[in-house]
């Protein structure tokens, strides 16, 4: 059952990520299973939405749906298939079958993977040494968008993945 599956890749999925150092740093094993997982996991997300469409709240639930978001989010390796999920999620929420606040992390995902600016302020890095959200796209905008998606304040955005980055609960 197409529910089943998603929420048991989404299980591995963290799993696996979870298996990192605090820091983030992977052993080569570690880094060997994220690929494996990641590319396991995308090939099987691209036949399901060819097959059935973006699998929505109503097909398969609210948590197996997220779960799809998940390993598009993780797909970053396809950035062709990832843009596919993209644009599958985007006809998903436009018909009330998903949730935006997973549509404005992958346009985020994707468009940092692109090397273009983020539209929401969710993707984050260390860049230099100093932690903080990749570029964002006209950011006296920035707190509109995240209203429209349903994302909290952007400091509340900062304050958490700051929380994330030094190993603290979210």
């Amino acid at each position: 059952m197409l529910r089943d599956e998603l929420l048991r890749r989404a299980e591995r999925d963290q799993r696996v990520r979870e298996a990192a150092a605090p820091d983030g740093r992977l052993t080569i094993v570690q880094g060997l299973r994220f690929l494996w997982t990641d590319r396991r996991n995308t090939g099987w997300l691209a036949r399901a939405v060819r097959r059935h469409g973006w699998p929505g709240v109503a097909a398969v639930g609210a948590e197996a749906a997220h779960a799809a978001w998940l390993l598009a989010q993780h797909a970053d390796r396809r950035p062709r298939l990832q843009r596919m999920f993209l644009k599958a999620l985007r006809g998903a929420v436009e018909a009330g079958d998903a949730d935006r606040r997973d549509l404005a992390y992958l346009e985020d995902r994707v468009r940092v993977n692109a090397g273009l600016p983020q539209l929401y302020g969710t993707q984050y890095h260390t860049a230099g040494g100093v932690f903080g959200p990749r570029p964002i796209e006209d950011p006296d905008r920035l707190g509109e968008r995240r209203a429209e998606a349903g994302l909290p304040p952007m400091a509340e955005q900062d304050a958490r993945m700051r929380r994330l980055a030094r190993g603290e609960q979210p």
